[in-house]
C-alpha cells in the first residue's frame, strides 16, 4: 500500500474516532440533563410532602363575629381625624371612653357594629359624614381552674385549643382527669353556659376552662 493511501485510512480513523467521542459526549450530557430533571422533581415533591401544609380554616379565627368584652383592646381610626384614632380598651362594665362622646357601650358588639354606633353618635353633631374602622388588638384573656400546676388567667391566641391553654398553664397535675373537661363561656347577652370539652376544643377569649379531677 502506498504512503498516500496509509496517510488517508489514519486520517479516516482519526475522524471516526473524534465523532465517536463527540456522539459519546452528547449522549452522557443528554443522561446527565435527564437525570438533575428528575432528580429535581423528586426532590420538589418531597419537599412538598414534607412542608407544613396549612388548611384553611384549621384553626377558627375569632373575627369577624367576635363580639367585645372586658379586657379588649381595639384600635380606631376615624379617617382625616387623628386626634380620635387611636386605642382603647374596654372596661369592666363594657364601655371605652371615646373623645367628644363619652362612655360607649362596646361589650357585646362586633367591631362592625361598632364601627356602626360611633358613626351613629359621631353624626351630624361633631363630624357631617365621618369615616369609622374597628380593629381588635388583643383580646381579653381566658381563664384555667382545676388540676393543673399554675392555674390562673393567660393571654388569649388566635386558634388555641384547650390542650394549648393547659400546656400554658404548666400541664397536668397527677391528678387531673385527661380527656374531659368543662369550658364556662358567656355568651351575647351576658348568660353563662357550662360546655363539656375535649382536648381538641377551640377556645375563646373569656372562657374558663376547668380541668376536671379523676377519682380513682
Amino acid at each position: 500500500m502506498s504512503n498516500s493511501s496509509t496517510g488517508t485510512a489514519a486520517a479516516s480513523l482519526r475522524r471516526l474516532a473524534s465523532l465517536a467521542v463527540m456522539l459519546l459526549a452528547v449522549v452522557a450530557f443528554a443522561a446527565g440533563a435527564a437525570w438533575g430533571q428528575a432528580a429535581r422533581t423528586t426532590n420538589a415533591s418531597t419537599d412538598s410532602r414534607a412542608a407544613p401544609q396549612t388548611m384553611p380554616g384549621a384553626h377558627p379565627q375569632v373575627e369577624p363575629g367576635y363580639r367585645l368584652g372586658s379586657g379588649d383592646r381595639v384600635r380606631i381610626t376615624v379617617y382625616g381625624q387623628p386626634e380620635l384614632t387611636g386605642e382603647y380598651s374596654v372596661d369592666g362594665s363594657g364601655s371605652l371612653a371615646f373623645p367628644l362622646i363619652g362612655q360607649v357601650q362596646a361589650g357585646g358588639l362586633t367591631a362592625a357594629s361598632l364601627e356602626q354606633l360611633l358613626v351613629s353618635k359621631l353624626k351630624p353633631d361633631y363630624l357631617k359624614d365621618p369615616s369609622v374602622s374597628v380593629e381588635v388588638l388583643t383580646y381579653r384573656p381566658f381563664y384555667i381552674v382545676g388540676e393543673v400546676r399554675t392555674p390562673g388567667s393567660y393571654a388569649y391566641v388566635s386558634g388555641m385549643t384547650v390542650i394549648n391553654a393547659v400546656a400554658l398553664a404548666g400541664g397536668f397535675t397527677y391528678r387531673a382527669k385527661e380527656n374531659s373537661f368543662y369550658v364556662t363561656r358567656t355568651g351575647e347577652n351576658g348568660e353563662k353556659t357550662k360546655l363539656s370539652a375535649s382536648p381538641d376544643t377551640p377556645v375563646l377569649p373569656g372562657d374558663v376552662i376547668t380541668v376536671r379531677e379523676r377519682y380513682f
